[in-house]
């Protein structure tokens, strides 16, 4: 299916259109697709269009008035590169979970050749924005923990990873993932100093040797693993405008360094540490989490205690500065530092709050 890939919005036709519309589910039993009209717009690593769909007078089935598609170049200028990660998403890891926070997807390809693939997605922009976009609530945090252990829970555990072919990260991946955020380190310290408590640069640092430590160890036993989404932050999940539900987690690309399987909890903590604000997130964090470890009992997952996911949780949450140290790797950026900086100050409040460090080997 390669020569199907789309990198352009020239090459979408209403008979592209029909054709996948007729084999998706009821979205268009009968009639054509007439004609439609094109939004164009841009993300950090794709081009994309919405379009406003008009049908033939004989049409019938759902009929989806707007579709977003999404086309991306894989292959980055700096030897990173993104894989078919985000049209398996799709199109291939939860097609059996009815119930998963992802939109309708109509057609998703990827292609090795080109180093490139597109997704056809509902637009739900009329009814829903990012969660950066809306107040936090705790109705929120417990309606992402409900879809978040949905997804975690499909592929929990060193059996379902093996049945996945989902790689198990080795100590190499994991000294990679770390050290691709370690340069900024020095760059924050020396440009930021008063943004930062007093022994925050060492515990920065103890990060990037016991803590690093700490994760290879985890990584040995597969409990509390799972296929992750690994950028579960606020600007990748859609909320409706009003109300709560449904939910959608979106824009699962990780580069060729990232965690794909790891700690379940790892997305929960990327949510409740990195961006929400820190007296909410303290008010909040246990109820959320309880909710999440129950969801994942309900939807199957044994043996994994709650005082384990609490340590996986403080341990993951420590990762939070990795996070936003690796906005910093090539220099300050400065331009973002009102972003990347409350990232790595909440992190660094949630490694005292939590005591995370006594999880570090010495």
């Amino acid at each position: 299916m390669q020569s199907h890939v789309i990198t352009s919005i020239d090459q979408v036709t209403p008979e592209w259109l029909t054709a996948i519309l007729h084999r998706s589910g009821g979205a268009l039993t009968s009639g054509a697709v007439a004609a439609f009209d094109v939004s164009a717009g841009r993300g950090n690593w794709s081009t994309s269009g919405t379009l406003q769909m008009r049908y033939s007078a004989d049409a019938a089935g759902e009929q989806p008035e707007r579709l977003f598609l999404k086309m991306v170049n894989t292959d980055l200028d700096d030897d990173e590169f993104f894989g078919p990660s985000e049209v398996h998403y799709y199109t291939r890891d939860y097609l059996d979970v009815p119930d998963a926070p992802l939109l309708r997807c109509y057609d998703g390809q990827y292609s090795s050749a080109l180093q490139r693939y597109h997704l056809l997605l509902d637009d739900v922009s009329s009814t829903h924005v990012t969660a950066l976009d809306k107040e936090p609530t705790l109705e929120y945090g417990l309606v992402l923990a409900e879809g978040l252990a949905t997804l975690h829970a499909r592929w929990w555990g060193e059996q379902a990873l093996a049945e996945a072919g989902a790689p198990i990260h080795d100590a190499a991946h994991i000294r990679r993932f770390v050290a691709v955020a370690e340069p900024g380190v020095d760059n924050i310290v020396e440009y930021f100093p008063d943004q930062l408590k007093p022994h925050w640069p060492e515990l920065m640092q103890a990060l990037f040797t016991r803590h690093l430590q700490a994760l290879i160890v985890r990584a040995q036993d597969l409990d509390g693993f799972a296929l992750i989404h690994g950028d579960a932050n606020c600007t990748n999940i859609m909320v409706p405008r009003e109300g709560h539900r449904p939910v959608y987690i979106i824009d699962r690309q990780p580069f060729d360094w990232s965690l794909t399987t790891w700690l379940g909890v790892y997305d929960l903590a990327y949510a409740l540490v990195v961006d929400l604000p820190i007296e909410l997130r303290r008010r909040w964090e246990i109820q959320i989490l309880e909710h999440y470890h129950a969801r994942l009992i309900e939807r199957g997952v044994r043996g994994y205690s709650w005082e384990r996911l609490f340590d996986d949780y403080r341990l993951c949450a420590s990762m939070g500065v990795y996070i936003a140290t690796e906005w910093c790797r090539g220099g300050p950026h400065l331009s973002m530092a009102h972003i990347w900086m409350p990232m790595l100050q909440r992190s660094l409040t949630a490694c005292d709050d939590l005591e995370c460090s006594a999880l570090w080997p010495d």
